[in-house]
């Protein structure tokens, strides 16, 4: 669980109120249009059919899940693999519980599309993933795949 420790970032504005939800705001970060064509490429060369996003990444809703959507500022347990454009999965994990708003921009724009119970394939440019520097397995500048799983919200 390497890169799930990487998945969070330093520092975030949300603040605790109460036990669901804390208080901040939604995150609307877009990639730049070099990236988001590189990822593009990827996709089409791969016969990937994915969703774009205006924010920069592409997704694919595999289940919607149902109830509420966590927004950025809700704590999540989720079930994720995490590949590199060349296939190889760098990292893993199940029934992981994280505050959204501490994670990869990449996630707080894309989580928030599913349920409880929904599951998403989420395609990043390095922006929205962990840009320019190494985090463990994953290379600088790397494109991600996440299959990701929302078990729950709190």
């Amino acid at each position: 669980m390497v890169t799930a420790l990487m998945l969070m970032l330093f520092a975030s504005g949300c603040s605790k109120s109460g036990n669901k939800h804390r208080n901040c705001s939604a995150v609307n970060v877009v990639a730049p249009s070099s990236e988001t064509a590189a990822l593009k490429a990827f996709l089409d060369s791969n016969h990937i059919d994915a969703t774009a996003d205006p924010r920069g990444f592409f997704y694919k809703i595999i289940d919607e899940g149902a109830g509420d959507h966590p927004d950025v500022c809700s704590g999540i347990i989720v079930s994720y693999s995490l590949k590199l454009n060349d296939g190889s999965e760098v990292d893993k994990g199940t029934q992981v519980p994280w505050d959204l708003s501490n994670l990869i921009i990449g996630w707080q724009e894309g989580i928030p599309l599913i349920a409880k119970g929904g599951s998403i394939m989420l395609y990043l440019p390095p922006s929205l993933g962990y840009g320019p520097t190494q985090a463990g397995r994953v290379p600088a500048n790397s494109i991600l795949e996440f299959n990701i799983t929302l078990n729950s919200t709190y």
